[in-house]
């Protein structure tokens, strides 16, 4: 692990004389910029951010390998000067002048993204007795802004902090399959585990001749047999980015074997109808 806070002071004095050099990264010819944000991007960030912001890159530098340990293959880390355009989430105060260290992507030819004179969104902490001087809360937790990404992380930010929002889905509980008094009818119930210790639960009904209907919940109350969240909802973010691919072992206490394949079928289809989880952050 890298103290960030020690490597960013350490890095001041020697990234001063790149950030005044005739040609650094950011002189280059254009190069790809930073990778769109896909929604699980924006929410893994700005899930409990201290501060969520826009800024302008105006000056980077990169660090020198003794500066830099730790960092994946492919990378590199810089330090940044940025102002700050808009503060989106947090109570800290922050100044217009902003200071950090980013990991970024390097090209073939070992250069950055093209990140001079362009907006980014900075989900970080403000440092405790270092005005302007931020620590992102992931070593790459800047990210490109456009009015489309800054649109979603609205409505992001806008959830998380809603009364009763949907808690962070630790994993599976408890899954029980019952069956109906008629053939081939059965509900399979699914109980959360959260973060926080709230419920949250799925509920998996079939009939004959009837599509399955599913159920989701972040109280106490069961919900309406709505189906799962639909995309890019913070409920469907929680569920979908989160569930285990398989029911772990020994959470299944279905009755009997055609029971506990039911639960099973049933965990199934409400992977299913989740779908996948992107991200375009590793």
């Amino acid at each position: 692990m890298i103290h960030r806070h020690a490597c960013l002071a350490f890095a001041l004095a020697a990234s001063c004389a790149l950030l005044g050099a005739p040609a650094s990264a950011a002189d280059s010819p254009p190069r790809a910029p930073l990778p769109a944000a896909a929604y699980a991007d924006l929410a893994d960030l700005a899930d409990g951010a201290p501060l969520v912001l826009r800024a302008q890159v105006r000056k980077l530098a990169p660090l020198k390998p003794g500066q830099a340990q730790g960092l994946r293959p492919g990378w590199g880390r810089f330090y940044v000067e940025a102002r700050t355009e808009a503060l989106y989430a947090g109570r800290q105060v922050v100044g217009e002048a902003l200071r950090y260290l980013v990991d970024l992507p390097l090209d073939a030819k070992g250069k950055p993204p093209a990140l001079k004179k362009q907006s980014v969104l900075l989900f970080a902490r403000a440092v405790a007795g270092r005005p302007g001087e931020l620590q992102l809360v992931a070593p790459d937790a800047q990210l490109a802004w456009n009015p489309a990404s800054e649109a979603r992380l609205k409505d992001i930010l806008q959830a998380l902090y809603a009364p009763g929002a949907p808690q962070r889905v630790t994993g599976v509980r408890e899954a029980i399959n019952v069956p109906g008094t008629l053939a081939g009818e059965s509900e399979t119930q699914l109980f959360l585990s959260t973060a926080n210790g709230e419920p949250a639960a799925i509920a998996v009904a079939r009939s004959p001749g009837q599509p399955v209907r599913i159920s989701v919940s972040f109280s106490e109350v069961l919900g309406d047999a709505g189906g799962v969240p639909r995309p890019d909802t913070l409920a469907w973010y929680r569920l979908a980015c989160f569930l285990p691919p398989v029911l772990p072992v020994g959470v299944n206490i279905s009755e009997g074997d055609a029971a506990r394949a039911a639960a099973g079928a049933d965990y199934r289809a409400v992977l299913d109808q989740l779908g996948a989880c992107p991200r375009n952050r590793k």
